[in-house]
């Protein structure tokens, strides 16, 4: 059974920071891209980051040199680190394991991120 479960959301203060976390379980977690999306109210879910299986990293203009992705495959976790957090980064953020070679697609329940101004 595969599982995605996200941790690390909470309320900070705009200028404050986060670090998200999720493991993957029921996956062979090296081979696949792993990606963080958010789902603001009333928006679609938009790709925030993603790392390939090579720690290649892809991010969302928006958060470029203010959030940073990471993978431990030792630990089957893909990390989110976001600093100066403001009040447009307020989403649930999703995790996503993606494996293309076998149409593997996978998603966690998501974490809130509440940033107050």
């Amino acid at each position: 059974q595969v599982q995605l479960v996200e941790s690390g959301g909470g309320l900070v203060q705009a200028g404050g920071s986060l670090r998200l976390s999720c493991a993957a379980s029921g996956i062979m977690f090296r081979f696949y891209r792993m990606g963080w999306y958010r789902q603001a109210p009333g928006n679609q879910r938009e790709l925030v980051a993603t790392i390939t299986s090579s720690s290649s990293t892809n991010y969302t203009n928006s958060v470029k040199g203010r959030f940073f992705i990471s993978r431990d495959n030792a630990k089957n976790t893909v990390y989110l680190q976001m600093n100066s957090l403001k009040p447009e980064d307020t989403a649930v953020y999703y995790c996503n394991a993606v494996r293309l070679s076998v149409r593997n697609d996978y998603w966690g329940q998501g974490t809130q991120v509440t940033v107050s101004s």
